[in-house]
This record gives C-alpha cells, structure tokens and sequence, in this order.
C-alpha cells in the first residue's frame, strides 16, 4: 500500500493536531452535545493564537459536529437519532464502494498493525470501557479510511462516521458493552481475512454488512431505553 509522502508545513500540523483532537473530544463525549466552546479557551489549552481555533471550528461546523449560533456563541450539536440514522443508511452505501473504487491494498505493515489491534481489543473485552472501545473503532475506521483511493469517498467516509460515531457510545448499555466487543472482534477478523488474501471487494461488503448490523443493534437499544 504504497502512498507518496506529503510533507505538511509547521501551520498544517498544528491546524490537524487541534482539529483531530477536538473532533475526538466531541465523538467520545467529553464535549457532551449542547457543550459550548470558546475560542480564547481552546487557543489556550493548545498554545496558540486563535486564528487557527476559528478556522478548526468552521470546518468542524461545516461536517455538522458544531454549530454558531448568533449572539450566542459555539455549541456541540445535539443527536438527532432519526437524521443520523439517514447518515448511517448513507455510509452502508459508500461502504461497499471502498472496496471497488481503487481501492488500496494493504501491505504486510498494514496487516500486522491490524493483528495488533485485534489483539488488544480482545484484551481489552472483558475490561474494557466505553471510551476505550469508542478509541479503538475509531483506530479501526480509520485505518480502513486508508484503504480507500478514491480521494472524494474517503473524506465523505470519514466525515459521515464522525459524525455517526457519537450515537454508538449514547445509546450502547453498559452490559451490551462486552457483546458489543464480540461484534467488533468479528469484523476486525473478517476484514483481516479478506485484506490478506488482497479481496477488496469483499473487504467493502463485509464492512457494509457490520454497519447494517449496528444500525440494527442500536434502533434495538433506543427501543429499549424508550
């Protein structure tokens, strides 16, 4: 899975550390929907000016994870579960896609650092917390990001699971937690099976297919919780 380098200027690693950092805060819950954000706090937990805060906050507010309201100031979006479910839908879609639009083979790198999460997600069943398992499905998607070479159904990709990603941790059960690993385990080892033979196509419908079972799972879970 050879990529050509790009090397990133001292601004643009700076503008990602931040950016990264915040969406992961929002997609774990640290900054719980309706939490507001401020500028001139966030220029100075990262050390820096607060042109680069702005301009991570309007594209965070153009993928839907943050809002302006006027007057008022910056606030993490609510979960909408019916308008996410739509976004669900659409990722199930472009899942499939991944694995036919020039997609990216794996090299042996690539597949020992996926045995290696596998590994430590299945440490991690028993003991795990919800966090944890939200930390390591992001590890996980993104890394299938990468297998994508379709430049524009990569970015939509990642964008979409980022913002779907938040309803997984709100609705999931504390004792659904540990089925929940099982589930994530079986994918890691069907995606894995699929990488190492170089079937890439399979390798998007298999991925299809566990988004169709989550959504399933969690419409089960809102059903429950009323």
């Amino acid at each position: 899975m050879a990529q050509k380098e790009v090397r990133k200027t001292p601004s643009q690693i700076r503008f990602d550390t931040i950016y990264n950092t915040i969406r992961q805060h929002i997609c774990l819950g640290h900054y719980p929907p309706g939490a507001a954000l401020f500028e001139a706090e966030l220029a100075e937990e990262f050390k820096v000016s607060r042109t680069p805060v702005r301009r991570v906050l309007t594209r965070l507010e153009s993928e839907g994870l943050i809002e302006s309201r006027h007057g008022a100031g910056t606030f993490v979006t609510s979960i909408d579960f019916e308008a996410l479910a739509e976004a669900y839908q659409f990722r199930m879609a472009l899942a499939a896609l991944a694995g036919e639009l020039s997609p990216r083979r794996p090299d042996a790198a690539f597949l020992e650092r996926m045995e290696g999460l596998l590994a430590e997600c299945e440490a991690e069943k028993r003991a795990g917390s919800l966090e944890r398992f939200g930390l390591l499905n992001m590890t996980f998607s993104q890394m299938c990001f990468q297998l994508i070479g379709n430049g524009p159904l990569r970015r939509i990709s990642e964008q979409l699971y980022f913002l779907t990603s938040r309803i997984m941790l709100k609705l999931t059960p504390p004792d659904k937690l540990e089925p929940e690993f099982d589930f994530f385990i079986l994918e890691i080892r069907e995606v894995l099976a699929a990488l190492r033979i170089g079937d890439m196509p399979a390798f998007g419908y298999i991925r299809r297919a566990h988004l169709s079972m989550n959504v399933s799972r969690l419409m089960l879970y809102k059903q429950e919780q009323g």
